[in-house]
């Protein structure tokens, strides 16, 4: 079943999990709709997520979509003296590419994946802000190279200010960096073949013409033909 993506949704999941990975502590969420990248105060951390799954629903013409590149943007923070901290959070937004209205829609996401994304939000806050290990972040679906489709980067607010989180997969850059794949080198060699006999069959074919042609003239001029 799907969960809306609000400020109280993302604040009782964050709420409960900060509680028991930091109960002595005091923590806040604050949704964010002017954060910036990399525009960080002195103190200040950032987690930037850069594949969540989400589902978009146009505002205006009631066109609905699937998106495995949705951007969320932390920036985070923590008074050790206080024993408080504060993280400020970006969802970015998405264009409909149906009626192409210049309104952008907000996402909606399953709650699973919500808290998914929050456990690695706790796992970076822990490795910034506490310098502790904070574990193994949690690999979504949606950043598997498997399930990557066409990212349409017009219609992406995130793309749109600079962010690059379209990136090919490791597979298609390790294959790029080793060179032509094993069928291609087949292909390659078969074609090189094909070529070889095409060439020496020319070559065969135009020896028994000339042949011919002198055999002509020379029993013609005898005569004989």
């Amino acid at each position: 079943m799907s969960t809306s993506l609000t400020t109280c949704e993302w604040k009782k999941v964050f709420y409960e999990k900060m509680e028991v990975a930091k109960p002595a502590d005091s923590w806040e969420l604050i949704i964010d709709p002017n954060l910036k990248p990399d525009e960080l105060g002195p103190g200040w951390k950032q987690y930037l997520e850069e594949h969540a799954a989400g589902r978009f629903h146009c505002s205006w013409c009631w066109h609905t979509w699937q998106s495995p590149h949705v951007v969320i943007l932390f920036h985070m923070y923590l008074d050790r003296a206080r024993r408080a901290g504060s993280v400020r959070m970006r969802v970015f937004k998405q264009l409909c590419y149906e009626c192409g209205t210049a309104r952008l829609d907000e996402s909606s996401m399953l709650e699973e994946n919500i808290e998914s994304l929050v456990d690695n939000l706790i796992t970076s806050l822990r490795e910034q802000c506490y310098e502790e290990d904070g574990g193994q972040y949690r690999i979504h679906v949606a950043s598997r190279p498997e399930h990557r489709g066409p990212h349409r980067a017009e219609f992406c607010e995130a793309c749109q200010e600079g962010i690059v989180h379209w990136k090919p997969s490791e597979k298609l850059l390790e294959d790029e960096a080793s060179g032509p794949s094993d069928a291609s080198k087949l292909q390659g060699l078969a074609g090189s073949r094909y070529n070889f006999f095409s060439l020496r069959w020319c070559l065969l074919w135009g020896s028994l013409g000339l042949l011919f042609v002198y055999l002509q003239c020379t029993f013609g001029s005898l005569g004989f033909l």
